[in-house]
């Protein structure tokens, strides 16, 4: 399936292909549960920027790895490159529009990010 997403004002537009029932985490951690994160992580072959990479602003913390992108203009993050998979692309669902109809979600333990991170890391993989 093909998946169209923005921010919420739009200056920020993307495609991202994943199948049509998808399995996304919850995250726990500080940043994700503060922004409502939900993740859908594909290959960085899989997703397209179509619109506002001059609309966006990168932010990084601790190892500097993970690029957390946000809209200058609505402040809305979209997607960003996880610490987890930098070999790939992470796409917050409830940007998605419309919203995918099959979405399983399960917890992922993010504060407790080394121990789990592991468990990510096929997520990025190309088939």
């Amino acid at each position: 399936m093909l998946y169209r997403g923005s921010c919420h004002c739009g200056a920020v537009t993307f495609e991202v292909e994943a199948p049509d029932e998808i399995l996304v985490q919850d995250c726990n951690c500080s940043i994700c549960s503060k922004t409502g994160f939900l993740h859908l992580i594909v290959p960085k072959s899989r997703f397209r920027l179509l619109s506002g990479d001059d609309r966006l602003t990168r932010y990084t913390f601790g190892t500097g790895v993970a690029q957390h992108t946000f809209c200058t203009v609505c402040g809305v993050k979209p997607f960003y490159v996880p610490r987890s998979n930098p070999d790939g692309i992470d796409v917050n669902v409830r940007c998605l529009d419309p919203p995918p109809r099959h979405v399983a979600i399960e917890p992922f333990d993010g504060r407790n990010w080394e121990r789990n991170a592991a468990a990510l890391a096929h997520l990025s993989s190309e088939p």
